[in-house]
């Protein structure tokens, strides 16, 4: 009978990996993992592994750690004979947290992104690091220094140092492992996006991405002239009578097209404040909604407001909900400030 063979991988190997798309079981006990745990991992002790192999996902590669590295290989060769494709971690917990804590940190470069770029890159990459990896991060926007103090203290990752040399900003964070960062909380924040204007459109998609960030839930509520925000740019073919007809043709379609709410002159406004957003670095409305939606902020559009203006769900872009007053209120009632805006 042929031996099966153990794919091992190195500790500094293993935190290379993209936590999304892969499973990370850790077979420590229970006491052990709630100690030092490893972030984005499951824990299925090694007494219960034969008992639940059927919650592992056959479609994505298994990696799977015990304390030294012992038993994650007897583990990861019994998930391999049944067809998982599985690697061991060499030297278990004890070995990667040792290569983290000698490791250099990892380097983000962000100078030239502005709010609330640099808070969602920060978020973004300490999100696939483990527990005590840093992160040096170079900023030339003067909010940094008072963004990433904030975000570090709300969210309970450590700044370790905070220098600023001639306009160049420089912050050291530490990933730790907080109870406030998974524990359910009423601090969502909720917006209700009323009135529809490009400048206040952005303002409210640049605080909902900060929030994201943070690990708040988040939820924008659109009713009235703010639907508009969410109207695909294409002309979508759907039935209406005479009175929808009339309110399509005179409401924007889509982001592109929304107005300034005071020095619109005739769009040329709105066409100058993308202008500058672009030379100044700051994201486009159209990318900040996309993070957004990346970053789970739930858009919800009112089926009343949407009833009375004649918008179908059709002609809305991907990825928004339809809700009325009551969800706003339960949004409302989850959240630690809510916006009409």
């Amino acid at each position: 009978m042929e031996e099966t063979v153990i794919n091992n991988i190195t500790p500094q190997a293993f935190l290379s990996v993209a936590k999304s798309g892969v499973t990370i079981v850790d077979i420590r006990e229970r006491d052990e993992v709630i100690t030092n745990p490893v972030a984005g991992a499951v824990n299925i002790p090694f007494s219960e592994i034969s008992k639940r192999l059927s919650e592992l996902d056959k479609a994505k590669p298994v990696y799977v750690l015990c304390r030294t590295g012992e038993l994650s290989g007897e583990v990861t060769e019994i998930l391999s004979d049944r067809g998982y494709e599985a690697f061991n971690i060499e030297g278990g917990y004890e070995a990667v947290s040792e290569y983290i804590k000698n490791a250099p940190p990892a380097v983000l470069d962000l100078k030239g992104i502005r709010c609330p770029g640099p808070v969602v890159r920060t978020a973004e990459i300490l999100s696939d690091m483990q527990f005590g990896q840093r992160v040096l991060i170079t900023s030339d926007e003067s909010a940094f220094s008072s963004d990433i103090a904030v975000w570090c203290e709300r969210t309970g990752n450590t700044l370790i140092n905070l220098e600023n040399r001639g306009g160049e900003i420089s912050a050291l964070i530490e990933r730790n492992y907080a109870a406030k960062q998974n524990a359910e909380r009423p601090d969502g924040k909720t917006f209700v996006l009323f009135s529809g204007d490009l400048d206040k459109t952005i303002a409210a998609f640049i605080m909902a991405n900060a929030a994201a960030s943070m690990g708040r839930k988040v939820t924008l509520f659109f009713t009235f002239w703010g639907l508009n925000i969410l109207r695909r740019h294409e002309k979508v073919k759907v039935r209406k009578n005479i009175i929808e007809k009339m309110f399509g043709l005179m409401m924007p379609r889509g982001t592109k097209r929304l107005g300034l709410s005071r020095m619109n002159m005739g769009g040329m406004g709105a066409k100058m404040i993308r202008g500058i957003m672009k030379s100044k670095g700051v994201d486009t409305l159209e990318g900040l909604m996309e993070s957004a939606k990346k970053q789970g902020v739930r858009l919800v559009a009112c089926q009343m407001s949407m009833d009375i203006m004649g918008i179908r769900q059709e002609e809305l872009i991907d990825g928004v909900e339809l809700g009325g007053a009551a969800t706003f209120i339960g949004s409302g009632e989850q959240s630690d400030m809510s916006l009409f805006i």
